[in-house]
């Protein structure tokens, strides 16, 4: 046995592997604040009337704290569960009238792939000419995928996480932060006619709960075994979409719940930034907010051109396209009474197309493989 396997540091490492790492006080401490100022930011948003205000406003807050220094954290299980909720939500709003009409979605749905191929050529293109990226860094901060992915199979390939992970954070932040305001200001979206996400909480009995949790619960452990993309989302969704189909529950998660999940999501955005130097974050949103600028253009000219096409209306074809990611922009289809539905299948299908394809492609392009014992694309 090597020598190294037997000192006290590889122990620990080794024991962590096999038991889940027990938070320290400070650590709970850093994520109690974040949940306190994500919570303080949010309600300012609300009082203030802004378009999705407890996620937008949690953001804010916990990001201007991380970068200030402040001691914060998310936990990642809070969020999970708080993104099953969505999922489950989501799931709420399939109906038999919905998928009647699904058969429109072919060409939006199609569509998607030149989308992806269209967003991550220019953003490549302007991250190395512009930016002097590497090519495994440019490749992988333009690609719209989901940030965790699109982070691992990065660094695995040699490219500098930090930047990656930091890009795809500031295009999500900026997707949540302009497009409800640019719907607010464009006169789509009527704060007083959206119609309410949910009942109270005590609007919802017993049997509700029980069956809206094992949707949840089912859906989440069921993907997670299957080793399906985004599992913490996709799972609820599609097992809470099967149950309200077949008709065993109507019931929708209570409001305020959707709005502890929009905090919990939004803090766990503005955490990223934590001990991150003001230098490079200042200098990757520069650079960032350029390929956001592209990406944007190219949802806003993909949704008119395809609501040409197929007469489908245009803001949710553009939730649809938008460079947010599913549980970011499924709140927002909800928050501005939007077919979250619609909007929720063709972010699916880009995480699908993107988990799947990106790796591959960039492997035959560049003819780089996974260094051994990184454990392939998974």
């Amino acid at each position: 046995m090597p020598r190294d396997s037997l000192r006290p540091g590889s122990l620990r490492r080794a024991t962590a592997r096999v038991l889940p790492e027990i938070p320290s006080w400070s650590r709970l401490a850093a994520v109690a604040l974040a949940l306190s100022l994500g919570g303080l930011g949010g309600w300012l948003a609300s009082s203030l009337q802004l378009p999705l205000a407890w996620m937008i406003g949690s953001m804010v807050a916990t990001a201007a704290a991380a970068i200030a220094g402040a001691p914060i954290a998310m936990a990642a299980p809070l969020r999970t569960v708080m993104v099953a909720v969505l999922g489950v939500m989501l799931g709420s709003g399939f109906t038999p009238e919905i998928l009647a009409g699904a058969g429109r979605w072919t060409v939006t749905l199609a569509a998607i792939v030149f989308y992806i191929a269209a967003c991550a050529g220019l953003g490549t293109l302007y991250f190395r000419k512009l930016c002097g990226y590497d090519p495994v860094t440019a490749y992988f901060s333009a690609t719209p995928g989901g940030l965790s992915i699109m982070t691992i199979v990065g660094i695995e390939m040699g490219g500098d996480g930090r930047i990656i992970s930091l890009t795809h954070a500031i295009r999500i932040m900026v997707a949540v932060l302009s497009i409800p305001t640019a719907f607010q200001l464009l006169g789509l979206l009527d704060m007083a006619s959206r119609p309410p996400a949910g009942p109270d909480l005590a609007g919802l009995g017993l049997p509700d709960y029980l069956i809206l949790g094992a949707a949840g619960l089912a859906g989440y452990l069921g993907a997670r075994l299957l080793r399906i993309p985004a599992a913490s989302i996709v799972g609820p969704m599609l097992v809470s979409m099967a149950l309200h189909l077949a008709g065993v529950t109507h019931a929708k998660p209570p409001a305020d719940l959707i709005a502890c999940a929009q905090v919990a999501i939004g803090t766990a955005i503005g955490a990223r930034f934590a001990g991150t130097s003001l230098k490079l974050i200042a200098s990757t949103l520069a650079q960032s907010f350029g390929v956001t600028v592209i990406v944007l253009g190219m949802t806003v000219l993909f949704a008119f051109s395809l609501h040409e096409i197929t007469g489908l209306p245009a803001a949710p074809i553009v939730l649809a396209f938008s460079p947010g990611g599913l549980a970011e922009m499924g709140l927002t289809a909800i928050a501005l009474g939007a077919d979250a539905a619609f909007v929720a299948i063709h972010h699916i299908v880009r995480i699908l197309v993107i988990v799947v394809f990106a790796p591959i492609l960039f492997r035959l392009l560049s003819g780089r493989t996974p260094p051994p014992g990184r454990g392939g694309w998974s």
